[in-house]
């Protein structure tokens, strides 16, 4: 199955929602225009950024569709259908697959513990039903199942339309083995932000990037360095990443990527409880320190909100600094 469409930088887009905490359908439009514009090669809506675990099945629905519409073909559409039941994930893959999605992302089950072969049997009905390709989706660290090396092979070799898997372990030799293992044609996603410049020498064909939803020029600067055989810039880019993705730790996923994508001009909104907010003076001030130590005693300068999103916007996009340009 043609797969070659997966490459380069896919934001795990946030949700962005109302200050009720409804779905924000002008928000939505805003933030995928917002990355489409600054190059990425795909948009990923109803992830693990997406608050998926927060979404009703009609949000969902609402979510498929409306990504699909908005993104209006410019780039291709990944759609998160990861449940824990296989009944509830083939409906949200048929559901996913009517609106339009050019391929899907299906997380393991979370809480339960399946053993390797009950997790092969729940993607093998999942790409029964499904035309569209399917990336395996591996988050260990929050759903307590890890997909091993074998069943991901397993599972590339038994069904055309398994095409890829998302790799968030953090686990870079796993990621090796896979690019070794798999079929010629399998595709290794990085998911991890800090393994993007690593895994594109390594072989791997894209990364799915949270940050990308604050920052998409750095992560879409590394692909395009890597592109042109400029290895050092490749690896400046990834540099500069670091401070926004070790604030990531300010708040509960996906808080900080909420407050980083208002500031910076998308659509962000508040998180849905249990999640808290986070300040926008509170996420400027923290990269503020991590970017550029010279930035330590600046926090005063703020005035109000509206100066300090100036001041940011003009300090970290103009001169370079935690968000960076092309």
């Amino acid at each position: 199955m043609r797969a070659d469409f997966i490459r380069g930088i896919i934001p795990a887009m946030i949700t962005p929602m109302t200050e009720t905490e409804a779905l924000d359908e002008k928000g939505l439009q805003k933030l995928i225009d917002f990355l489409i514009d600054a190059g990425v090669h795909g948009v990923f809506a109803a992830g693990t950024a997406g608050e998926f675990w927060a979404l009703s099945f009609e949000e969902k629905r609402e979510l498929y569709e409306r990504t699909v519409k908005f993104t209006d073909r410019r780039v291709p559409v990944y759609l998160g259908t990861g449940a824990n039941s296989t009944q509830e994930a083939i409906l949200l893959s048929r559901m996913a697959e009517d609106s339009g999605a050019d391929c899907l992302s299906i997380l393991t089950p979370a809480f339960i513990t399946p053993s390797q072969n009950e997790m092969f049997d729940h993607f093998a009905a999942i790409a029964d039903v499904v035309k569209v390709p399917i990336l395996l989706y591996d988050l260990p660290s929050r759903t307590g199942n890890a997909m091993g090396v074998d069943l991901v092979v397993r599972l590339a070799e038994s069904f055309e339309n398994i095409v890829g898997i998302k790799d968030s372990t953090g686990d870079f030799s796993q990621s090796l083995e896979y690019l070794r293992r798999a079929p010629a044609d399998f595709r290794v996603i990085m998911g991890r932000d800090t393994l993007i410049h690593t895994g594109f020498i390594s072989g791997a064909a894209a990364a799915i990037a949270a940050s990308a939803n604050v920052a998409p020029a750095l992560s879409v600067g590394i692909y395009e360095c890597f592109l042109e055989g400029n290895l050092d810039g490749a690896l400046e880019f990834q540099q500069r990443l670091a401070p926004l993705r070790l604030a990531f730790a300010l708040g509960s996923h996906p808080a900080m990527l909420k407050a980083g994508a208002d500031m910076v001009g998308a659509a962000g909104g508040p998180p849905r409880k249990p999640v808290h907010a986070l300040s926008r003076l509170r996420v400027i001030g923290s990269w503020m320190n991590d970017a550029d130590r010279r930035a330590a005693n600046t926090l005063d300068m703020y005035v109000t909100d509206e100066n300090g999103r100036r001041f940011v916007k003009h300090y970290l996009i103009d001169m370079g600094s935690a968000f960076g340009s092309n």
